[in-house]
């Protein structure tokens, strides 16, 4: 069986017992990176029944075919595998996704273990709709295809949900403000760490406070949906 495992988006305690129970168990554990996961495992001292430590087996969006077959292989043979993302839920603004609809093509038992999320976390940090809302993961890095991409979702009614490099940050948000208008929005920044910062507010006021000072962390950018009810002010 292949066990997709939430892991914390920050503050380690947010891990699950059952997630924790099943690294102990898995015969190998996918990750992206397998310093961020042995940190992960080292903190819990998290160790199989005869007290070794579990193998670990990197899976990223550099990984070349032959490591697909390898987890396949694995799976084929009967063995559980346990794939994690760095933070938070595997598949979401993460490589897993086809070794995922490979197993599944292959009949191959899948099931998940849910646990944190930054963008769900964020929403309902945010003061915006929740009723609806659209992930747009990591827009465009260039401009004018970041604009492009703004573009076609201006008109959405609902709560549009992105993630966000801190070097890109105002950027981003003077594309949204170009292309969007003026609208109510919120970033969320370094959530559930120590410096874990919330700001509200319209984009101009959001591009203002945070152009005066030095951006760091992992950021997630929330902005209304077209004619939805103001409610911040």
């Amino acid at each position: 069986m292949l066990y997709l495992v939430a892991t914390p988006i920050g503050n380690l305690g947010d891990i699950t017992h059952r997630a924790l129970d099943l690294l102990g168990e898995a015969d190998t554990i996918v990750c992206e990176d397998t310093r961020r996961t042995q940190k992960l495992l080292n903190h819990y001292r998290v160790r199989r029944k005869d007290g070794t430590v579990p193998s670990l087996v990197s899976f990223h969006e550099h990984s070349g075919p032959g490591r697909l077959r390898q987890i396949l292989e694995e799976l084929g043979q009967g063995k559980s595998v346990a794939l994690v993302s760095d933070s938070g839920v595997p598949l979401i603004s993460d490589p897993g996704f086809e070794l995922v609809r490979e197993v599944i093509r292959r009949g191959i038992r899948v099931e998940a273990l849910p646990g944190p999320s930054a963008l769900l976390t964020a929403l309902v940090l945010s003061g915006l709709a929740v009723d609806r809302f659209s992930f747009f993961g990591f827009l465009p890095q260039k401009s004018a295809a970041r604009r492009k991409a703004l573009s076609e979702i201006k008109d959405y009614r609902e709560t549009l949900i992105f993630y966000e490099s801190p070097f890109r940050l105002i950027r981003t948000l003077e594309d949204m403000k170009e292309t969007f208008g003026d609208r109510e929005a919120c970033v969320a920044r370094e959530l559930t760490k120590k410096f874990e910062e919330i700001v509200r507010g319209y984009l101009s006021e959001i591009i203002e406070k945070f152009s005066i000072r030095k951006i760091l962390g992992e950021m997630v950018i929330l902005v209304a949906g077209k004619g939805r009810k103001e409610t911040l002010h």
